[in-house]
């Protein structure tokens, strides 16, 4: 491989993907503003003009905001790669790390030091988000010491879970020869499987308050449905949501037996007990015709090519210096900085790949409406989608390109549709 020829490759798919990139943005906040003055017909008799306008405005401060952060993004990817960022921080940390500590350490270090510095970069970016979009649109329920505060949990929680599998995967690539890449896909897979079964139990309580639904004749609704669906779970919650945000949801989590369903109290306070039962439907919709099996299973095999590819080249010279990285030539590993260039530059050789994943996602959801609608109330559904959209000020006019790009659920107007013809 030589490093010209990726360098180029390199250059040409981040061009290509921030151009798309602000193409379809700017097609979606066109097409939004564009149909802010009326309601779409199939939604007058639900939703008032001032909550379309809400929506589109939402809307079109979300796609602003979008394109800072597209662009500020690519800056930073640029930086760690081209510009040196990556190669500069390599060697402040190998020269202070490996002669006294060793090479796990360094590579440890080298990590640790480079997801330090992003979290920085995007801390700002996510406070403006929450404290600038998400409040002056109503959405925000944040206080600045409880959004600090979860910063430093996930800090917390990353160090505690994400050092050791990656001190696994990295002794993996220096002791189990040049198939390393299948057994740390093996160990990667484990730490998912497990990660799924711990987190509902031990890490989502750090961040909300997870309740026993009270509601008892919701509660006998919910259990019926599931009974007659043919499910289990460990129980059903309800999480304090509305603490941090006025949106609304509901969702499984866990894995096995240890699934649990996880109801917003804010999405409680907004429907009704058939709404709420019909919105339960349609997630088990996903169980019955097996999407999250499936989904599971194209994760599994998606992230074993990429650790093959990893391991292929992390033996290449021309990675390394094709992505602007000199490489360790002595005692020194270059583990650690296989693994961060390849997860710099993945996401903009898989970019023009993600609307395949979305019209798999789109039509696994209209054969969850359509189980819903079977085992529950199709009107109830509809009732439950429109409440949610307006609720949570998601527009019902987004561009058909947009959609056909980045939307992993059917547009409102078209899901209804179909919801109607079955």
């Amino acid at each position: 491989m030589q490093p010209s020829d990726l360098t180029l490759l390199f250059v040409v798919f981040v061009t290509a993907s921030l151009l798309t990139k602000l193409w379809l943005d700017t097609r979606q906040a066109r097409f939004v503003a564009q149909h802010r003055t009326a309601v779409p017909d199939a939604f007058r008799d639900e939703v008032t003009l001032l909550s379309h306008q809400r929506a589109a405005d939402y809307t079109l401060d979300k796609l602003r905001f979008g394109l800072l952060n597209t662009a500020i993004s690519t800056a930073v990817l640029l930086g760690w790669t081209l510009l040196g960022g990556l190669d500069w921080l390599n060697h402040v940390v190998r020269d202070a790390v490996f002669p006294r500590w060793g090479g796990l350490a360094y590579q440890l270090a080298l990590l640790g030091a480079f997801t330090a510095i992003g979290a920085i970069i995007e801390w700002p970016m996510d406070a403006w988000n929450t404290f600038r979009i998400e409040q002056r649109h109503g959405f925000n329920r944040m206080t600045w010491g409880m959004w600090i505060g979860d910063q430093f949990k996930q800090v917390f929680i990353g160090l505690l879970i994400g050092t050791p599998i990656a001190a696994l995967i990295l002794w993996l690539m220096g002791a189990a020869g040049q198939a390393w890449w299948l057994w740390a896909w093996g160990a990667w897979v484990a730490f998912s499987l497990l990660l799924m079964v711990i987190f509902p139990i031990f890490i989502a309580p750090l961040f909300n308050k997870f309740e026993p639904l009270q509601d008892d004749h919701l509660a006998k609704r919910v259990t019926d449905l599931m009974a007659r669906c043919g499910f289990k779970a460990k129980g059903f919650f309800v999480m304090d949501g509305s603490r941090r945000s006025a949106h609304a949801n509901a969702y499984f989590t866990g894995l096995g037996s240890s699934k649990r369903v996880v109801f917003f109290d804010t999405l409680l306070s907004k429907l009704s007990h058939g709404e709420v039962e019909a919105v339960l439907a349609h997630e088990l919709g996903h169980f019955k015709h097996k999407h999250v099996l499936k989904r599971m299973i194209m994760m599994f095999v998606m992230s074993l090519l990429g650790f093959a590819l990893l391991g292929w080249l992390s033996r290449q010279l021309g990675f390394y210096q094709g992505l602007g990285v000199s490489p360790n030539l002595g005692r020194e590993p270059n583990d650690a900085l296989a693994i961060l260039l390849f997860m710099l530059a993945l996401p903009s050789f898989m970019f023009f790949v993600s609307p395949i994943f979305s019209y798999f996602s789109r039509r696994d959801e209209y054969q969850a409406d359509a189980y819903a609608c079977q085992q529950a109330s199709g009107k109830d559904l509809a009732m439950a989608l429109i409440k949610l959209y307006k609720d949570n000020s998601s527009t019902l006019t987004p561009d058909p390109m947009y959609v056909r790009f980045y939307y992993s659920h059917p547009p409102a107007s078209e899901r209804l549709a179909a919801m109607a013809a079955s």
